[in-house]
Parts: C-alpha cells; sequence; structure tokens
C-alpha cells in the first residue's frame, strides 16, 4: 500500500464524521514541513551537512513513497509556492550582484559567459550524441547551465562563509540563472514550432525581457518610495518586500514574463537605487525560511515522482558529468587576469554543481507547452535535479571548506558542543 492509497482510505474513513477547515492535504503538508525542519536540524547536527540535505531527503522519501501533493508538470498553487521561493532567493541575489565589480574586474564576465556557454553546447552535444532529438536536448542543455543560487545560498548560510570564492560562485550562479531563464522561458513558447528567421528567435527573448524588466522595475520603484518613509529594518518593511514579491511574481506569470527573473532585476535595480546594506535576511526571518523550506520539498517531491530506468540512468550521469567538467573548465579558461588562483578557480566550479527549483521550473515550462516532448525531457530533468540538489550541495560545502572561507569548523554540531563541553 502506497502513500497515495493509504491517504484516500482515511479521507473516505474520516469524510463521514470530520469536518476540516482546511482538509486533509493541508495536514499532511504541515507535518511534512515539520519532519523536513527536524530532518534538517539533525543532518546539520550531526553529519555537520547543509540543511538543504535533510530536507531533500524528506521530500524524496515522500515523493518515492507516491505522495501526489505536487502533480507534474506544477500548475496552481504549487506553481505559485515554487515561483514564488525562487523569487524571494533571486531578489536578494540581485540585490547583492556587484556591479561596479564588473567595471574594475571584466573577466568575472568573461567566466561567466565563457562557463554558460561551454556548458550549453557540451551538454547540448554530449546528449545528441546519445540520440536524443534537438527539441529534447535543447531544454535539458539551458536546464544545466544553472547553479541553484538558492541552494548555494543556504550552504553559505549555514557554513558562516564569506570569501573570494564564496562571492564569485554566488555571482557566477546569479548570471546564469539570468541568462537560462531568460532563454528557457522564451524558448518554451516555441518548442513546437520552428522559427526561420534570426528575428522570430530572439523576438519571444525580447518579449520575456522586456515585461520581467518592466515588473522589476515596478517592484524596485515601489520599495524605494517605502524605504524613504519606512525603516529597511522594520518588520513592516520586510513584509512590504514579501507581498510586493509576491504580488510581481503573480503579474508577471499572468502577462507571460518570468517572474524569477522579474525578482532578480528588481534586486539588482532596487541596490543601485538604495546602494545602503539591505537587513532583509534578519527581518524577513521565519517566513522567508519556510518558504524555503517548503521550495526544496517540493521540488525533491516531484522530482522522485520520474521513472527511474537503467537507459535514462545512462544520460542522467552523462549530463551531470559533462555539466561538471564544463563549469571548471570554463571558470578555469577565462580564470587568467580575473584576480583568482588556479585552486580558487577549480572550487568555485565545484561550487557551482548544485540544480534545484530554477531548472526544475524551466523544464515544468517545457512540460506544459509540448506534454509530448515535455515527458522525454522530464525522464532525464527529473533526475537530474533530485541527484544534484543533494550531491551539489554536498558539494559546494566541500569547495567552501577546501578553501578555507568557512567560519564554523566542518564537523557535527553534536561532537563539537561536546568537545567544547568537555573543555569547559
Amino acid at each position: 500500500m502506497n502513500l497515495t492509497s493509504l491517504t484516500a482510505d482515511l479521507m473516505g474513513f474520516w469524510s463521514e464524521w470530520a469536518r476540516p477547515s482546511a482538509g486533509l492535504p493541508t495536514v499532511l503538508w504541515s507535518l511534512l514541513l515539520a519532519a523536513a525542519a527536524a530532518s534538517g536540524h539533525l543532518v546539520r547536527r550531526y553529519m555537520g551537512m547543509p540543511k538543504v540535505v535533510g530536507y531533500s531527503i524528506v521530500g524524496t522519501i515522500v515523493g518515492f513513497a507516491g505522495f501526489e501533493g505536487a502533480i507534474w508538470p506544477l500548475r496552481g498553487i504549487s506553481l505559485f509556492l515554487l515561483e514564488l521561493g525562487v523569487a524571494v532567493v533571486l531578489f536578494e541575489a540581485g540585490g547583492r550582484l556587484p556591479l561596479r565589480w564588473f567595471r574594475h574586474n571584466p573577466m568575472v564576465l568573461v567566466q561567466s559567459l565563457l562557463e554558460a556557454t561551454l556548458t550549453y553546447f557540451g551538454v547540448f552535444w554530449v546528449l545528441r550524441l546519445l540520440g536524443l532529438p534537438d527539441p529534447v536536448a535543447n531544454p535539458l542543455a539551458l536546464m544545466a547551465i544553472v547553479a541553484s543560487p538558492a541552494v548555494l545560498s543556504r550552504v553559505i548560510m549555514d557554513t558562516r562563509a564569506a570569501g573570494p570564492v564564496t562571492e564569485r560562485a554566488m555571482t557566477l550562479a546569479t548570471l546564469n540563472t539570468f541568462y537560462a531563464l531568460a532563454l528557457g522561458y522564451a524558448q518554451a513558447g516555441l518548442i513546437e514550432r520552428a522559427p526561420q528567421t534570426v528575428l522570430q528567435k530572439l523576438y519571444p527573448i525580447a518579449v520575456v525581457l522586456g515585461l520581467s524588466f518592466v515588473v522589476g522595475a515596478l517592484m524596485a520603484l515601489a520599495l524605494r518610495a517605502a524605504l524613504r518613509v519606512m525603516s529597511p529594518t522594520s518588520e513592516n518593511t520586510s513584509l512590504l518586500l514579501l507581498a510586493l514579491i509576491a504580488a510581481g511574481a503573480a503579474v508577471t506569470a499572468h502577462i507571460g514574463g518570468s517572474a524569477p527573473l522579474a525578482a532578480l532585476i528588481g534586486g539588482v535595480l532596487l541596490k543601485t537605487l538604495n546602494p545602503k546594506p539591505w537587513a532583509w535576511q534578519r527581518q524577513l526571518g521565519t517566513a522567508a525560511s519556510l518558504l524555503t523550506m517548503l521550495m526544496f520539498v517540493l521540488v525533491s517531491i516531484v522530482a522522485a515522482q520520474a521513472d527511474w530506468t537503467l537507459p535514462v540512468a545512462s544520460v542522467v550521469l552523462a549530463l551531470i558529468a559533462v555539466r561538471m567538467v564544463a563549469k571548471i573548465a570554463g571558470v578555469a579558461i577565462a580564470n587568467p587576469g580575473s584576480g583568482a588562483s588556479w585552486k580558487q578557480a577549480f572550487w568555485v566550479g565545484c561550487a557551482m554543481s548544485p540544480l534545484s527549483s530554477i531548472a526544475l521550473l524551466i523544464a515544468s515550462n517545457f512540460a506544459t507547452a509540448s506534454p509530448l516532448l515535455g515527458t522525454m525531457i522530464t525522464q532525464v530533468a527529473l533526475p537530474s535535479i533530485l541527484l544534484m540538489e543533494l550531491l551539489g550541495a554536498v558539494l559546494a560545502t566541500v569547495a567552501i571548506h577546501a578553501v578555507g572561507e568557512s567560519s564554523v569548523p566542518w564537523a557535527p554540531e553534536a561532537f563539537s558542543s561536546t568537545a567544547e563541553d568537555t573543555q569547559r
């Protein structure tokens, strides 16, 4: 008996006399998030791994058990919650994008473009070599460009990391997310028709970028106006920020733009208009943490529902291997003149290995646009995302500790606290 049949039996048993205010699915999701929170704590305390690993493990187990709380391709409230979680992460990432740094060190932009280009063409070429058609290989190659800022930011938070490798990895992850979102959302609408001219290919990209920029600019202007009369450290200011991001996500998705892309652009513009240090993380607190945890659990549940077969496994492993090599090579080739050592360049490439929610959104867009091709894309995309959400978080943690940028020792907290107590 799987989780779906058990849920159906419970609902049938309770329907005669129970009148829940929110329904059994809400109860199950609440218990699931409680289990994820406990798992994240235990993984951090007893294994020394970032909490996102615990969140993903719980989602994976429940997904394999047959929980149908998230239907693929994503739609409705599950899609909105995922977009909102990603938008919150990207808004903050956009606010941390060092635009002045690019003027003084343009090689960072070269690294970003080269890394994204090598990843796309490397993955596309390997997938075509393995027999996948162009309409399937192209979305998977676009998805592979992404290095998840959501996973990387959680790893940085748990390891309390700071330094050149940490900053460069987060910057490059934010930039390649920008490329992948603009191209992915635009090309999803073209998956079942082949544009004949360059203009026909560029027009959808311009539309997605234009609509996302308009919404992002309106968000930034609204928050800039609010900051003239409200304190940046006020709880009400943080709630206003969250509400505006939610409204922007809903509006952008409705008019045909990209909600995560609009949030990223909004963060960049607000930081340009208001260069003072932000205090969003401290003020958003529990609300942002809950959204982030829900995002990782949702991604794992959906990704675990893929068809795990041996032929697909070989394609997935090939995609992951080529993607990893391409990211390290792209960062390393453009490393001269960028101000980083070869060792730092290698670990930056390793830190950019995570895949998660943004890749899932791109895959979901293609699956919605073309159910037939979407099935072939999903077979490879979902296992890749699940594996690299888990392994990517571990690799990013290894990279940060390898370059010594973590301010906490790489040891389970339980053992560290025991040693400290013994010394006292």
